[in-house]
């Protein structure tokens, strides 16, 4: 076979193996190159000591048709139907989320609840017309009020910085067609004449995490003769006169380069464009060093108790717990769990990788877990058996004010190297959920073999894919 029918695919998360997956079964030859010593991403499943956890929760629900035809390919009769509930934990109390106006009223109490009615009423009188930032798109939609409570809070714990200077994209994408006045219609039974949206309420779940997935799915490319070669990383790639490409790999003992006449890339683009040789213009690589990145870890604890709540993951919005979401892997799949008599929780952390935190030994780490664990009256700490930390650098691409900006001069940069291709979420530098990055591979193989088409189409006209019509 020769090199133009050989592709070199970076990273093994969800958009690469989905974009390998895709070509080999077209006949391309694929190379996978993944730094990390396991497939998956950030999809992936951590297996402590029997005990699995998932770093973030990873549903697999799907408006895409060809998406869902993968998942049933590859993992047939391995999956679970589950119910989804998710609560915001507020000053000791559980708020529903989407918000349902009953509920949030009746935990803040009347007065509050009045402040925030008619703070509500004040923003649909006087509304930001063009809003900007995060602050004015949700204060629009759910009055300062309610923003103060459930949004700003814990969007700042996620991204370590002001409302104000994240992009109002971030907020269209992720609570788009959701409104307070739309739930309290609702609740009401007032539909009006549009049908109310709110989030899905049921999800499918591979029975030991959505690590099975990709671990069967890498498996299967292995299989019919893909190459995979983890803990190693892309640090050169050439761009060759006869339209070619060498990449320089780094492993741990040796640095060695491996040639193809296609590349298809789902690492941070601030990374892609530093390593492209030769050189791209000034502009581009400016561009590229604006972009900025969010990292997290995950603590996974062993809770000797045999149930602690209900739900499948808590947003904690309190500022007294430096946690920021709250994963029960228990209640995504039992399976998880090798003794039913003890639970294991996920407690999600957000910072950048210069944070102080982020250096602690793990022991550290696991106790300020336990910590916060006490605070929120889940578990004591003599309950606590054991536990891990998982470090997840450049997780999510940051919507700083002026990103579309850089990503834009990045693009059209990109688009001028032939059978170059770039996927998933820090490839797009956009916060896509796994089905979103799964086709983008889809489109992304498309593209090599000859439809017209692009990575970049996802996500942009597209509803956020867990709205449901009620």
């Amino acid at each position: 076979m020769t090199e133009s029918n050989r592709a070199i695919i970076i990273g093994a998360g969800p958009a690469g193996l989905t974009a390998a997956y895709e070509l080999i079964k077209s006949g391309y030859e694929v190379i996978v190159v993944e730094k990390d010593k396991q497939v998956g991403g950030i999809s992936k499943t951590i297996n402590y000591k029997g005990y699995l956890f998932d770093l973030g929760g990873h549903r697999f629900f799907t408006k895409y048709p060809e998406v869902k035809k993968i998942w049933e390919e590859v993992l047939p009769g391995d999956f679970f139907l589950r119910p989804r509930l998710s609560r915001i934990y507020y000053k000791g109390k559980f708020f529903y989320y989407p918000l349902r106006p009953f509920n949030a009223f009746w935990n803040l109490g009347p007065l509050i609840s009045a402040q925030a009615f008619i703070s509500y009423l004040k923003a649909r009188i006087r509304p930001y017309r063009q809003p900007v930032n995060f602050e004015q798109w949700v204060i629009n939609q759910f009055g300062r009020k309610l923003y103060e409570i459930f949004f700003k809070t814990y969007t700042e714990k996620i991204w370590g910085i002001p409302c104000t200077e994240i992009s109002a994209d971030w907020a269209a994408q992720r609570i788009k067609g959701l409104s307070l006045g739309k739930a309290m219609l609702n609740a009401f039974g007032l539909k009006g004449k549009e049908t109310v949206r709110t989030l899905i309420d049921r999800f499918h779940y591979p029975r030991r995490g959505p690590g099975q997935f990709w671990d069967k799915m890498a498996e299967i490319i292995v299989r019919r003769g893909g190459k995979l070669i983890l803990e190693a990383e892309a640090i050169e790639i050439i761009i060759q006169a006869d339209g070619g490409f060498r990449v320089k790999l780094r492993t741990e003992d040796r640095v060695e380069e491996i040639s193809a006449g296609v590349i298809i890339s789902s690492m941070p683009l601030s990374e892609l464009i530093q390593w492209l040789r030769p050189h791209p213009p000034e502009e581009v690589l400016k561009a590229a060093r604006r972009l900025s990145y969010r990292d997290f870890y995950t603590a996974g604890l062993v809770i000797n108790k045999e149930k602690i709540l209900p739900d499948n993951w808590i947003y904690i919005h309190s500022i007294e717990i430096q946690a920021g979401r709250l994963q029960n892997f228990k209640n995504w799949s039992p399976e998880m769990v090798p003794d039913p008599k003890k639970t294991m929780l996920g407690l999600e952390y957000f910072c950048f990788f210069t944070d102080p935190i982020w250096s602690l030994p793990d022991k550290e780490l696991i106790q300020i877990a336990i910590d916060d664990l006490e605070k929120l009256k889940f578990a004591r700490k003599e309950e606590v058996l054991d536990g891990s930390i998982v470090r997840i650098p450049k997780a999510y691409p940051v919507y700083l004010p002026g990103y579309q900006k850089n990503v834009s001069a990045i693009k059209e940069f990109l688009e001028t190297i032939k059978n170059l291709q770039t996927i998933g979420r820090n490839g797009l530098h956009r916060y896509n959920n796994q089905d979103h990055s799964m086709l983008s591979g889809i489109l992304a193989a498309k593209c090599v073999l000859g439809e017209n088409c692009s990575p970049w189409q996802v996500n942009f006209e597209d509803e956020y894919h867990e709205i449901a019509q009620r």
